[in-house]
């Protein structure tokens, strides 16, 4: 199993040989009319909400360019590739000498996706370079997502950033911007992506073979908040009952609270519980928020601190037990004892 279909969600195509793409036509048209005008930036920051297809435009789009190398006979528009094409076949196995997926990688000892992409990973990167220096052709690096890399992958890829190559190109993935480096952002031209609509949800989905309708779809479509992602995390994983659940926490008291508390976080705990619980850490962080910005409009400026506070809090403790493995149950309930104690 490769690399990147051990972090892919069930359902899920993988970007690199997903051949569709929903909602994101604009940006698709600025891609193409800027390569194909030869004004195209040497890095692109693509940016917006995990699971909106950022992945997917990106590998589309070095598709595009590796298809058509010479910007000036290129196409002013990125067709949906075609499958069985050197091109294609190369990138969705991964062994294009033109194309560098970076990511995060597995661990050896453990078989699981580390927490971050690594210096040893962007060092991957030079010899890239200077592998395919000699060829002519392009040579794209995918950064997926840029927000993983620690503190010294990240200097080491400006350091590449600031005397691209030749006929390079960088495409930044980023779910959130603010937490890249200012000096690499200040190095790539910005592009970015808005949540899907509803129908590009649900074409995006018939695509994965699922069809949404019935009562529960505007429910569904709703929560999802324009991101396929989390479509298929309440459709594949679970999310829905996550998410009940920790409104029972939320509402109850004394024993009922923490019967539903402990319900919770051994579900959450369980093996194989990796993608949901990473649904619930962006479930509780967009909850508090999202109280905090009610409480900012309605002028209660102080409860919103709080709040905005207790959210960096909580979402660093979980970054922290994610990151060195800790007692993942006891974590949660931590963090479910401080929520009822704020008052959220």
């Amino acid at each position: 199993m490769s690399e990147e279909r051990l972090g892919l969600l069930d359902g899920a195509i993988p970007p690199s040989e997903n051949t569709r793409l929903f909602g994101h036509e604009a940006a698709e048209r600025f891609l193409a009319r800027s390569y194909a005008g030869g004004k195209g930036h040497h890095a692109i920051l693509i940016e917006g909400p995990e699971g909106i297809g950022k992945a997917t435009l990106a590998f589309r789009f070095a598709n595009h360019v590796l298809s058509n190398p010479d910007p000036l006979t290129a196409p002013g528009e990125i067709r949906d590739p075609d499958p069985g094409s050197g091109v294609s076949r190369q990138i969705a196995s991964g062994a294009s000498h033109n194309l560098l997926h970076l990511t995060r990688p597995v661990d050896e000892k453990t078989g699981r996706v580390k927490s971050a992409i690594t210096v040893d990973e962007v060092r991957r990167a030079g010899r890239f370079f200077s592998q395919t220096s000699g060829t002519g052709n392009w040579r794209i690096v995918i950064i997926d997502p840029a927000d993983d890399m620690n503190r010294n992958a990240a200097n080491a890829i400006l350091k590449i950033l600031e005397e691209p190559p030749k006929r390079a190109l960088f495409l930044v993935l980023s779910h959130a911007p603010g937490r890249l480096l200012p000096t690499i952002r200040s190095r790539c031209l910005p592009l970015r992506l808005s949540p899907l609509g509803d129908e590009a949800i649900r074409n995006a989905l018939a695509n994965l073979g699922t069809e949404v309708d019935g009562p529960e779809a505007a429910g569904l479509l709703a929560a999802a908040k324009g991101s396929v992602s989390q479509a298929l995390k309440l459709l594949n994983y679970g999310g829905g009952e996550i998410v009940a659940a920790y409104d029972q926490v939320m509402s109850s008291e004394g024993p009922a609270a923490r019967k539903a508390m402990h319900r919770l976080a051994d579900a959450l705990s369980a093996k194989d519980s990796d993608t949901i619980f990473e649904f619930f850490v962006g479930h509780v962080g967009d909850d508090i928020m999202s109280r905090a910005r009610a409480s900012a409009e309605a002028g209660e400026l102080a409860a919103a601190e709080r709040l905005a506070r207790l959210h960096s809090e909580i979402t660093q403790r979980l970054a922290v037990s994610q990151a060195y493995n800790l007692d993942r149950k006891q974590t949660i309930l931590t963090v479910l004892g401080e929520l009822k104690q704020a008052g959220v």
